[in-house]
């Protein structure tokens, strides 16, 4: 039987329940539980033998004024925790929370031996051209779209397959951008 596979997800402050865009500017924080998308994202992670062990968070506006400071706050935490593999996001189409998303994943898996993914909707146009191909981006509908769970369940398979060392090379040219 293998190990349960450890996930720590990185989510902005709605997605975490923390409070909406007024809330923007909260620092990093985390809870030993999963929220928001993490909680649908369950079933899926039985399946395969997953758990998401935190939740960490941040206020997206707070990330954009404190880019340096937070990111390394959050690999601090992440190298802290010590997961099989992060999953910043699903930002879908909130474009600084697809920006922190993309920037952390980046972060984590340059300073870390700790594999890292974002998740992100197609609106996310720039920062999809930017870190497309630095970072796997697992597609995911924009806020209230069409696909939702089937985009949680390659969240989770694309969290698995890389916690296991999988080749996801075939898998990311179905899931990925």
């Amino acid at each position: 039987m293998k190990n349960l596979t450890k996930i720590v997800l990185i989510l902005d402050q709605i997605q975490a329940g923390a409070g909406g865009k007024e809330k923007s500017n909260i620092p990093p924080g985390g809870k030993t539980t999963p929220l928001g998308p993490g909680v649908m994202m369950e079933p899926y992670l039985k399946e395969i033998g997953a758990k998401v062990v935190a939740s960490l968070y941040c206020g997206d506006e707070y990330f954009i004024n404190n880019e340096e400071e937070v990111t390394a706050k959050m690999v601090a935490m992440v190298k802290k925790i010590n997961p099989d593999v992060v999953v910043c996001g699903p930002a879908f189409n909130y474009e600084n929370f697809a920006k922190m998303s993309a920037i952390l994943a980046k972060s984590i898996n340059d300073s870390t031996d700790i594999k890292a993914f974002a998740a992100m909707s197609l609106e996310n146009t720039e920062i999809l051209d930017k870190f497309k191909n630095e970072v796997l981006i697992v597609k995911t509908p924009k806020k209230g779209g069409i696909g939702l769970n089937e985009s949680l369940k390659n969240i989770c398979q694309m969290a698995n397959k890389l916690a296991e060392n999988e080749d996801v090379s075939k898998f990311k040219e179905e899931v990925c951008f």
